[in-house]
């Protein structure tokens, strides 16, 4: 069979297909770097970035070991962790054997930071019992004053965020991408 041959359901080109999943596989590898620097571990990273950026709506444990060419044990672990962690959804089909594996959410990173707004409330608690064991007046006191005050500004700002997030990202779908490209080129890029 040629490499070149036409695929009957998309008409692209096997070729094509093949430099699209190593564009997918590169990217993958690049996000996965990112996320792994901010903590999250790298198969998880990995698996998080080929869900984000492969075509395909939901994933079984072996179509991810696949795309991602590493065994199927492996991947257990990694989307344990992003279902926990509220990046995942897993789903079976009524009466189904397997399980299938998706982002979280439409809107994934709205989702993912009002999962993290319960935390960020008991962060706010915990803080205001430091501040009174150890004493406002006290160096330590102030580094923990300060904190508190981060997190409750955050607390009071993430919801006008997301609302303003929800605007942009409405008008983003639609196809207005006017203050995309202005905020694009305030950053200089």
């Amino acid at each position: 069979m040629s490499t070149h041959s036409l695929d009957a359901t998309t008409g692209a080109s096997h070729s094509d297909e093949a430099a699209h999943e190593e564009a997918v596989l590169r990217f993958v590898e690049q996000f996965a770097l990112l996320l792994n620097e901010a903590g999250l571990g790298r198969m998880p990273s990995r698996v998080f970035a080929y869900v984000l950026a492969d075509d395909a709506e939901s994933y079984t444990a072996r179509e991810l070991a696949d795309g991602l060419r590493v065994s199927p044990a492996a991947i257990s672990g990694a989307v344990r962790t992003l279902v926990q962690a509220g990046l995942l959804a897993r789903e079976r089909a009524p009466g189904g054997r397997v399980d299938q594996y998706r982002v979280y959410d439409d809107d994934v990173w709205a989702a993912i930071l009002r999962q993290r707004i319960p935390f960020m409330r008991r962060c706010v608690e915990i803080l205001e019992d430091g501040v009174e064991l150890v004493g406002a007046d006290r160096a330590g006191g102030h580094r923990l004053q300060e904190t508190l005050e981060f997190y409750r500004y955050w607390e009071s700002e993430v919801e006008h965020f997301l609302q303003r997030w929800q605007a942009h990202r409405e008008r983003w779908l639609k196809g207005d991408t006017a203050e995309s490209n202005d905020s694009r080129e305030r950053r200089g890029a």
